[in-house]
């Protein structure tokens, strides 16, 4: 038995609107929510125009479709949606001319999408989790539907049938949970790290960062629940909205700070020629459907915001960089930067809400522009709520006051010490000496 999509009724009217004159075809991204029992739509966003040059205007087919345009938009959307939303599959309106050719294009999106997404993020799918995405074809002149499911984690996967059912208010009462998370991360930058490769050691650091954010406990409205119990137990359950109204719950992060006794734990000495710190407060969210959500639904879906807000924010900050200062830094100076900052923005019809970034000197136009370009959304300047306080990088390096033969001799007495890293009194000693005489950072694992 296929998929069952539940649609938001006015995703009918958005996908019938869009004109196929201008081209035979129209492309775009199906946003919503995965659950076991059933899928969400909640959004959908067509693929943003792009400017054509004069030679490549002429007769399209299925076979034109820019791949590369269409995934760098699903990435760019994937980091406007918060916890608990994601890119559920692909949609492709048609001429009825080139109907027969759509499945096949609507198969090779859905898997360059979800393989571009996929690189970017910094936690792995359950198990259990569901791996089907959607491809939903309208033809134009007709507007017959046809949704089809592929499973991402199949590269052989052929199409399965999946029913696409319209819903009246499918998110006007949906659950969302909240937290500030304090961030304080140092990331060493290895000298072994060719070129001070920023951005690298960032996310190795943030990778290291996301598995204890994994390990954390959450407390919703004070109390740890057990994963299976349902998220509104013991609450009142909205009924009858037909307004957006959103029930909240406030959740607090407990970060483990030992790793427990089953663990082994060794020190390490590193040659390393800075650091990065990060430190702020970062505001997280995350929304679930209200059929009965479990708690490690609820959960997965916040932790995974977390992880994403963070990650986002420091490719967006070195995006930033390259654009304002070029790829090839030569200098490597003690810098600060801001992090941008979250903002959230309601949208008409739904308690759910867009999240986006902004640099502090960004003026409220360019996020108005960037949601009608990226979510096709129109957002008006005082329903943009910005969610937190600005938070900071700190790049500093170690100044370089050792000569070749003193760095030698460090690296040949860190090859000794991770020789005899499990005997800890020649550990210490080690590290002692190395301290005394050298003014070089030290971590442990």
């Amino acid at each position: 038995m296929g998929r069952t999509y539940f649609v938001e009724e006015v995703i009918g009217q958005y996908l019938s609107d869009l004109s196929t004159k201008a081209k035979p075809y129209v492309t775009g991204l199906l946003i919503g929510q995965c659950s076991p029992q059933r899928d969400y739509v909640i959004w959908a966003v067509r693929t943003p125009p792009k400017e054509e040059k004069e030679n490549d205007i002429g007769p399209s087919t299925l076979a034109s479709i820019d791949e590369e345009w269409i995934t760098t938009h699903a990435s760019q959307v994937s980091r406007m949606l918060p916890g608990g939303l994601l890119v559920l599959g692909v949609f492709i309106v048609t001429t009825p001319e080139l109907s027969k050719d759509s499945q096949n294009a609507l198969r090779k999106l859905i898997f360059s999408v979800e393989k571009s997404l996929a690189k970017r993020r910094l936690w792995k799918p359950a198990e259990e989790e569901v791996s089907d995405r959607a491809a939903l074809h309208i033809c134009s002149s007709t507007k017959k539907v046809v949704c089809r499911t592929y499973d991402v984690q199949d590269p052989k996967s052929s199409a399965k049938p999946a029913d696409w059912k319209y819903q009246s208010t499918l998110s006007a009462s949906w659950l969302a949970l909240d937290c500030t998370v304090n961030v304080n991360i140092h990331i060493p930058l290895l000298a072994t790290s060719p070129n001070h490769d920023l951005e690298k050691n960032t996310k190795n650091g943030l990778n290291r960062w996301s598995k204890q954010i994994e390990d954390s406990v959450f407390l919703i409205n004070g109390q740890v629940k057990d994963d299976d119990t349902e998220l509104l137990e013991g609450q009142k359950k909205l009924r009858g909205n037909t307004q957006p109204s959103t029930q909240f719950s406030d959740v607090k992060v407990l970060t483990q700070l030992s790793q427990g006794s089953s663990r082994r734990s060794t020190a390490t000495v590193q040659v390393c020629t800075g650091s990065i710190n990060l430190r702020g407060a970062v505001k997280c969210r995350a929304y679930l459907h209200n059929n009965k959500p479990k708690v490690k639904e609820a959960v997965q879906a916040l932790k995974r915001d977390i992880i994403n807000t963070l990650s986002d924010r420091c490719e967006i900050l070195f995006e930033d960089l390259i654009i304002n200062e070029g790829p090839h830094k030569k200098n490597f100076e003690r810098e600060y930067h801001v992090l941008p900052q979250r903002l959230f923005v309601p949208v008409a019809g739904s308690s759910v809400m867009l999240s986006d970034y902004k640099f502090g000197d960004e003026a409220t136009g360019e996020i108005q522009e960037r949601f009608v370009e990226m979510l096709d959304q129109s957002v008006q300047a005082e329903d943009i709520h910005i969610a937190e306080e600005m938070n900071t990088v700190d790049i500093c390096p170690v100044t370089d006051n050792t000569d070749d033969a003193q760095l030698k001799q460090l690296q040949k007495a860190t090859l000794l010490v991770k020789l005899q890293q499990n005997m800890g009194v020649v550990i210490a000693a080690a590290v002692a000496v190395f301290a005394s005489i050298f003014s070089f950072n030290y971590f442990s694992d």
